[in-house]
């Protein structure tokens, strides 16, 4: 297509993790231009916000080189934010997230969810099983004033209507959880332990974005003799598969407008893709 690459991933801008994150490899890099992808380090904690403004611009330059940029990546937020915008949040409240949290645990997502949509008719679009965006929303609402929902209508998207398109990639569930298994599974072999060691051995903080990747966790627990690397693997392989499902939940919340590529075959994903591109 002649395009540039745009990492769209939150875990795939953190350099320490090339494996476990399954960034592009050297070689896939070397064939077309990519951004935005291992420039940040473990200790940076980069946000959504933080992500948009590094993007912005550099969508600019690659149209201003008559290039098509092509957004790739999991996190839907990410998206979201590019393509509706994103509300200027208030600072946190440590208090509020506290009894969020609490009432959370008290009355369960259903009924929670349920309370807050008087609050802020927001938490409808808030996909199942998202407690974190869940409690944000009610920590924000119960402090008064403008709700994120009446915020959010304020904003204007990154990207103009009109000027772009968006796909998901959607294979058969059970034939995504098997290739994640054995993603997983070479990606210990190639060297994902070590990564993790070496993240380990910084000391940093858990609460850091890059100590949430998924699998992280788990082989730290093989590391520190918790577990066996085999029982460690299958924990990690558990985790990307809950992540999965959590994932196609969202895009099928947040995005069902959008044109779906369910083929396995990587040739056959390129020729829906250049179908839907209007390229083939």
């Amino acid at each position: 297509m002649g395009g540039e690459l745009v990492n769209a991933d939150s875990m795939q801008l953190y350099r320490d993790l090339r494996l476990l994150t399954a960034r592009p490899s050297p070689a896939e890099e070397a064939a077309a231009p990519h951004h935005l992808f291992g420039i940040a380090d473990a200790g940076e904690a980069w946000s959504v916000g933080r992500w948009l403004r590094a993007v912005s611009p550099l969508l600019a330059e690659i149209g201003a080189r008559g290039r098509p940029a092509i957004v790739v990546g999991g996190t839907g937020l990410y998206f979201t934010a590019l393509t509706r915008g994103l509300a200027d949040a208030p600072a946190a409240d440590p208090a509020a997230r506290r009894a969020a949290e609490q009432l959370f645990e008290t009355l369960g997502e259903a009924e929670f969810r349920r309370r807050l949509m008087a609050a802020d008719e927001g938490a409808a679009s808030i996909a199942p099983g998202d407690r974190q965006r869940l409690t944000r929303l009610h920590e924000v609402a119960a402090r008064g004033g403008e709700t994120s929902s009446v915020r959010r209508s304020k904003t204007r998207p990154a990207l103009a209507p009109g000027t772009w398109a968006g796909v998901v990639l959607e294979p058969p569930r059970a034939a995504l959880y098997a290739r994640c298994d054995a993603r997983l599974a070479a990606m210990v072999e190639a060297g994902a332990l070590e990564e993790v060691r070496a993240l380990l051995a910084r000391g940093l903080s858990p609460s850091l974005p890059a100590m949430k990747a998924v699998g992280v966790r788990e082989l730290a627990e093989a590391l520190t003799d918790r577990a066996t690397l085999a029982e460690a693997l299958a924990r990690a392989q558990q985790s990307t598969r809950r992540f999965v499902k959590r994932q196609l939940t969202w895009f099928r919340n947040q995005t069902p407008g959008w044109p779906r590529i369910v083929d396995l075959d990587a040739e056959a994903q390129w020729r829906d893709l250049a179908r839907m591109a209007r390229l083939a």
